[in-house]
């Protein structure tokens, strides 16, 4: 049986509709006008235990709001889920204690107490042994490096050791489900780093089953070997990253390193990207990728040549392009 099952999950929103002027608010007191927005639209897909699942989309695309829905804070419009055999607004105890959510523009810990107590309610409100919460404590605030601000205020930590102790304090009741949206937003590069590495580790040590939105598309390259992708509240894609190369990009990506300066052009061959007198970086079809390296050999002194995929956010700007935030 998968963890995580949806079968066309629907949420619509119901908004009223208020035109200008005192008149409009006078007859809104006797006729309201509604207007409705289908955040998710007939979602559907499954995800199997200790799977790491990047869930992407652009802003309004509907992430946030089904991942509320799988954490059971939102009830669908339609549909059905199930999240570890729990039908996840129905809000049981069962299920409560077996996932967490994360939400890196939410803070969970207490602003002010120090970071120790805030996870000493999480202690008690899971009713973590004594034992069990010390051992997980001195686990995961060494691997992720943050022993040192136990005592800290959580109003006085940074935002990278804020989000660390939020991470810990989702994880202190070790759930077989952890749902992330946008865990390293705003952190800074050496703390998204530490971050992805922990993920990284505590997924493959303790088999979690994780789903992570993200913006940073290196948070996705570095942990999701599957992505879902959607758009408008429609899955539009879901499988390997790897597919997405192939079937949303139509070309490559030739780096070329001159032994010597060079000053003709390379127009001719293809989208040009970047040229230096001792560099090029050039665009072009995959199926001309041959012909193109053997036009740069023969036209100049070449001391290296590469030959790679475009980077992962350039083919989320094609695949969302036409999206408006």
């Amino acid at each position: 049986m998968s963890v995580i099952e949806l079968h066309g999950l629907t949420k619509t929103f119901r908004t009223y509709r208020k035109d200008k002027g005192v008149l409009a608010a006078v007859k809104g007191l006797f006729h309201r006008e509604y207007t409705e927005t289908k955040a998710v639209d007939a979602v559907s897909f499954r995800i199997e235990e200790g799977e790491f699942v990047g869930f992407l989309g652009p802003n309004g695309a509907g992430k946030t709001t089904t991942l509320k829905m799988l954490s059971g804070l939102l009830h669908p419009s339609g549909g059905e889920a199930r999240v570890l055999g729990f039908v996840p607004w129905e809000r049981r105890d069962g299920m409560k204690r077996q996932i967490s959510l994360l939400m890196g523009q939410k803070n969970a810990l207490w602003w002010d107490l120090p970071a120790r107590e805030s996870l000493e309610l999480n202690r008690a409100i899971y009713e973590i042994p004594r034992e069990d919460f010390q051992r997980s404590v001195d686990e995961l605030t060494a691997l992720l490096d943050v022993r040192d601000q136990l005592s800290v205020m959580v109003r006085e930590l940074s935002l990278g050791q804020r989000m660390k102790m939020e991470l810990i304090a989702a994880l202190l009741h070790r759930p077989k489900v952890l749902f992330l949206d946008e865990p390293t937003i705003g952190l800074d590069v050496v703390s998204q780093k530490t971050v992805r590495d922990f993920l990284k580790h505590h997924n493959a040590e303790q088999r979690t089953t994780i789903i992570l939105t993200s913006h940073y598309m290196q948070d996705i390259e570095e942990l999701c070997p599957r992505v879902v992708l959607i758009d408008h509240g429609k899955v539009m894609f879901d499988g390997e990253l790897d597919r997405i190369t192939s079937e949303f990009s139509a070309n490559k990506i030739v780096e070329v390193k001159f032994s010597s300066a060079v000053s003709c052009a390379f127009s001719h061959l293809g989208h040009v990207l970047e040229q230096k007198p001792d560099e090029l970086r050039i665009e072009v079809p995959r199926g001309q990728v041959a012909a193109v390296c053997r036009a740069v050999l023969d036209q100049a002194p070449v001391a290296d040549l590469t030959v790679s995929e475009p980077p992962i956010e350039e083919m989320m700007r094609k695949v969302f392009g036409d999206r408006k935030s």
